[in-house]
């Protein structure tokens, strides 16, 4: 029988909320920084708990919920088991589910299924890394004949959807999955080739909204028998999430390359007000109590910017997006991207347009994707023409044309918004905000929208 759980269940601040369950696992870390999530002895750690969404669930009543989830678990021990260090499921029943959220992390199994069994893994309580019996030809109008590893969930037609290519093995032997999952980014290996490469993993839930910042492991089962084992996770820090969004290389072939915006050791080819920034430990910061625009000596048409920034509790500054040189960036400019510790109780009552990564007073970001103040963010800027899309650390929160903006915060009009290029830099309010391995890319005028 499965352990009664004794669930914790915390909601969190994103558009999707995710479930937090108590209970700790007695796995050893294993020298590669992945620790075992399945002991090879029991289902501690685990609950049951179908194709069910994480938000319906998180808006029960505690009473329902607990209710809930003790039926789920019943009905889980009646089809799941443990024998030789093999989780066993029969094919039926609720899906085994980590009792713990994650948030970016690397996930390692090995899994050995029957013929026309049909499974998958679900990340963050979301459907799914695809398992199929590939030669079930009953299937292959779903792409069961292009293999696993597949986020099979996806829109039509959208990256990832299918595998690369066939890599899974002959029936009887076992297969293994490497799973990255930074953000709503997702890369997949299925027995050492890489079929889904750094894909946006869609939000099943609610298309509307990008994958929430965490949520459980689920292995999903339906259709046969499926063996799992040797499964274990590797969660990432900030710095090694944000170093594999950096090393990405997703342009399109013959594009121009990323060029660094700064030395890590001046501000030279930086304009506006220099004397109210410095450089300390390889990032550019705002001195406490100054402001000002800094901004790039070029100007900027069409471009993808990358940077990682830092922010103080409260912290507050922005990104000039084709600035003029002068003025207030949020109106002079095309825009100013937020750039603010949104959570923190002093911000509570803003517009939702003057959150982190909103275009001030145009274009609300989604909230919820931040690191705690203190920690590294990793972000991604894409201006063209009229269009800009803004990705942190790995979930894209703004996807917007402000072309077709008419409504505008306090009715103030924005008389830079259709400005075709200018200055990219930093906004600057009196905070010690800090940016580094700051880069850029150009993209030609034709593309613009």
């Amino acid at each position: 029988m499965l352990k009664s759980l004794h669930h914790l269940i915390a909601l969190t601040q994103i558009a999707c909320c995710a479930l937090l369950f108590g209970g700790t696992l007695g796995a050893e870390e294993t020298d590669s920084g992945y620790q075992a999530i399945f002991d090879g002895k029991s289902l501690d750690g685990w609950h049951g708990q179908p194709h069910f969404s994480p938000t319906k669930l998180a808006e029960m009543s505690e009473q329902d919920r607990q209710a809930q989830l003790a039926k789920w678990d019943a009905d889980a021990a009646q089809h799941w088991s443990v024998s030789n260090g093999e989780l066993i499921n029969d094919g039926k029943g609720p899906y085994l589910t980590t009792n713990k959220d994650y948030t970016d992390y690397e996930l390692m199994l090995e899994y050995r299924t029957v013929p026309l069994a049909d499974s998958g893994i679900y990340l963050k309580g979301t459907p799914q890394v695809q398992i199929w019996d590939y030669t079930d030809k009953g299937k292959f109008n779903l792409g069961a004949n292009l293999g696993s590893g597949g986020l099979w969930n996806n829109s039509k037609d959208a990256a990832g959807k299918d595998p690369s290519e066939l890599a899974d093995k002959a029936f009887g032997e076992w297969n293994q999955f490497k799973i990255q999952q930074i953000g709503a980014r997702t890369t997949v290996h299925l027995n050492g080739k890489k079929v889904v490469d750094n894909a946006t993993m869609e939000n099943y839930w609610d298309r509307n909204s990008p994958l929430a910042r965490s949520g459980p492991i689920q292995l999903q089962t339906h259709g046969g028998e499926i063996r799992w084992r040797n499964v274990k996770v590797k969660e990432l820090t900030p710095e090694e999430a944000n170093a594999a969004l950096q090393a990405k290389d997703d342009r399109p072939a013959g594009s121009a390359d990323f060029v660094s915006l700064f030395d890590g050791k001046t501000l030279d080819g930086w304009r506006g007000s220099v004397d109210n920034y410095e450089v300390i430990d390889g990032a550019i910061r705002c001195k406490k109590g100054k402001g000002g625009m800094l901004l790039t000596d070029k100007q900027y048409g069409n471009f993808v910017a990358r940077l990682e920034f830092r922010l103080p509790p409260g912290g507050n500054n922005g990104l000039a997006i084709r600035s003029p040189g002068n003025g207030d960036p949020a109106y002079a400019a095309m825009t100013e991207l937020q750039v603010l510790d949104s959570e923190h109780p002093k911000y509570a009552k803003l517009d939702e347009r003057q959150y982190h990564g909103s275009s001030y007073g145009m274009a609300a970001a989604k909230r919820g994707y931040l690191r705690d103040a203190g920690q590294w963010n990793y972000q991604e800027v894409t201006v063209d023409g009229s269009s800009i899309k803004v990705e942190l650390n790995g979930t894209v929160i703004l996807d917007t044309d402000l072309k077709d903006v008419t409504d505008f915060m306090g009715g103030r009009p924005h008389p830079g918004k259709d400005r075709a290029s200018g200055h990219f830099g930093f906004a600057g309010h009196s905070d010690p905000v800090e940016f580094r391995n700051i880069s850029i890319r150009e993209l030609p005028a034709t593309t613009a929208k």
